[in-house]
């Protein structure tokens, strides 16, 4: 008798892509990009960009380096992510983005139901209102978010004078409806009193 004996290797499939925010160091270029490994999260922002040479990864809010691939395969979706060239060192943002978080720690074992996260951020230093991002997420699968952009002094003082110049121009139409209905009232009670349908006191 004789055996053969056998050995299957499975081989273990990669990890789906996942959504990342990147950005370059001054942050003045933010992309949204999608890849499954550190490596090609790197190829991707090293083209989207426009960098060069020898590329270094780091969380955007405190400056983590992400050197391993086991780290990032941690980092949760949707992560924000600086992308640093050679001589490049990470830096605090002056407008200070500003991430809320609802709750305590989640158990290690549960599973999300629903994450809302909160970012207030300002595009220009002169913004007199920060802008505000709300994402929402359920169940790990589907995602909406809203962008409310916040408004400069001079954009904010022109909208305010075309909604009151829109206010003042309906309510001189109304006025002017409402003189023109007393004046035919008038006139038309004058006149029933000339034809004596009407005896003053």
């Amino acid at each position: 008798m004789s055996s053969d004996l056998g050995r299957k290797v499975w081989t273990s499939a990669p990890p789906p892509p996942r959504p990342f925010r990147v950005c370059d160091h001054k942050r003045a270029t933010r992309k949204g990009l999608t890849a499954a490994t550190r490596r090609e999260l790197l190829d991707k922002a090293q083209e989207t960009l426009m960098l060069s040479g020898v590329l270094t990864l780091v969380l955007e809010e405190d400056g983590t380096t992400v050197e391993s691939e086991d780290f990032f395969q941690l980092l949760e979706d949707d992560t924000c992510l600086m992308v640093l060239e050679l001589g490049q060192s990470w830096s605090p943002s002056r407008s200070g983005v500003l991430s809320y978080g609802l709750g305590r720690e989640k158990p290690k074992h549960s599973k999300d139901i629903a994450r809302i996260t909160f970012d207030v951020y300002k595009q220009n230093p002169r913004d007199l209102f920060g802008s505000l991002n709300i994402k929402a997420t359920f169940y790990g699968l589907y995602s909406m978010s809203c962008d409310i952009q916040g408004l400069g002094p001079k954009k904010i003082l022109r909208d305010l004078l075309r909604w009151a110049s829109a206010l003042l121009q309906g309510l001189g139409h109304m006025l002017l409806g409402i003189s023109s209905t007393l004046r035919h009232a008038v006139e038309g009670t004058e006149r029933w009193q000339r034809q004596g349908r009407f005896q003053p006191y």
